[in-house]
């Protein structure tokens, strides 16, 4: 036990000081039994690297029709238990005019790889929510270079596009019809465009081992990514992964949460919704071990529950306002704050420095 204490130590140390680790180095870091001090360890480096701020975005979930089939997704095109929703453009704009009142600096655009939307009309509604002088983070999917220029040159800040797993083998198995190579290419044009980029594991996936884990920070470190969301696979009862398990889920995505911090000790990092779906004070335990973000939903009520990647989503009949208030007490009672910046990737180092 002590020996095992002392090799944890000394990785921690290693990259708390150098933001380098070893595949082999992550696999004995993500296995470790006593992670206590990795969560710690993260918490430092936060607050050093990004500070006490919270910074809160505001997820508008406009669109749950999807042309792909991903194995583990609630809103998988083969899933026709589901009640499909499209909110309008005008709604879109209004959810984020609602948003901004409530102080969010920070709308994240999401959705299926819904068709209907295409160029001209997402362009239309970025440049109408830019108007209200926030930040806009899309998470649509995988478009072409120049509809990704296109969506930039309207005012789009950054863009979330999660690999889920860099197992390329296992990638196409899940996602059938799709091309890691793609989705690869998506987020090198994303970066080349100026955007601010973020990607993410799932963690738990069937046939995910601890060395392709090690490889998605690794490939996260390299790219690099200005904000990573890890969160745990949690199947879907109307997919063909519904017999899965989740069990340990939670704390192997919390143990890639706090590696990531260390090893980009400034990025952007969420606490996942999921996160509180498997843990009653998830969000919170993630906030004290590296993150630095919260996305609380301000979609109308009447969506929430038909945007549903995964079951158990928490806060599905709370209205926005409640959402917004609810989230800021949690925020304070573990010694933080909301950010009142729009919180770019550097923002904190800029401002302290």
């Amino acid at each position: 036990m002590l020996y095992l204490y002392y090799m944890i130590n000394t990785l921690l140390d290693k990259v708390t000081r150098t933001q380098q680790l070893s595949q082999d180095e992550i696999i004995y870091l993500l296995s470790s039994a006593t992670p206590t001090a990795l969560y710690q360890a993260a918490d430092r480096v936060r607050e050093k690297y990004v500070g006490n701020g919270v910074y809160l975005r505001a997820l508008i979930e406009f669109s749950n029709i999807c042309k792909n089939n991903c194995l583990y997704c609630g809103i998988r095109a083969e899933n026709a238990h589901i009640k499909r929703y499209r909110m309008t453009p005008d709604e879109i704009i209004q959810t984020a005019q609602q948003a901004a009142g409530y102080g969010y600096k920070t709308v994240v655009l999401q959705s299926g790889e819904d068709i209907w939307f295409d160029s001209d009309k997402l362009c239309h509604i970025i440049r109408e929510i830019k108007k209200l002088d926030i930040a806009i983070t899309l998470s649509i999917g995988e478009k072409s270079r120049e509809e990704y220029a296109a969506y930039r040159k309207a005012g789009a800040d950054r863009y979330l596009l999660r690999i889920e797993t860099t197992d390329k083998t296992l990638y196409e198995k899940l996602d059938p019809q799709m091309s890691w190579d793609n989705r690869v290419r998506c987020l090198h044009d994303l970066k080349s465009l100026g955007y601010e980029v973020g990607s993410g594991s799932l963690v738990g996936l069937p046939g995910q081992t601890v060395e392709s884990l090690a490889n998605d920070l690794l490939f996260f470190q390299k790219l690099p990514v200005d904000m990573a969301g890890i969160g745990p696979f949690i199947p879907h009862p109307q997919t063909p992964l519904a017999n899965e398990k989740s069990d340990g889920h939670f704390e192997l995505s919390l143990k890639m949460m706090a590696l990531m911090r260390l090893l980009l000790p400034d990025i952007n990092i969420p606490a996942t919704t999921a996160m509180e779906s498997l843990h009653p004070q998830g969000r919170l335990v993630a906030l004290q071990s590296g993150a630095n973000v919260v996305m609380p939903n301000v979609t109308a009520t009447e969506y929430r529950p038909l945007y549903e990647l995964y079951p158990g989503k928490i806060c599905l009949g709370d209205t926005a306002a409640k959402c917004r208030g609810c989230i800021e007490e949690k925020i304070k009672s573990i010694g933080r704050h909301v950010s009142s910046s729009k919180g770019f990737h550097g923002d904190y180092l800029k401002n302290t420095h």
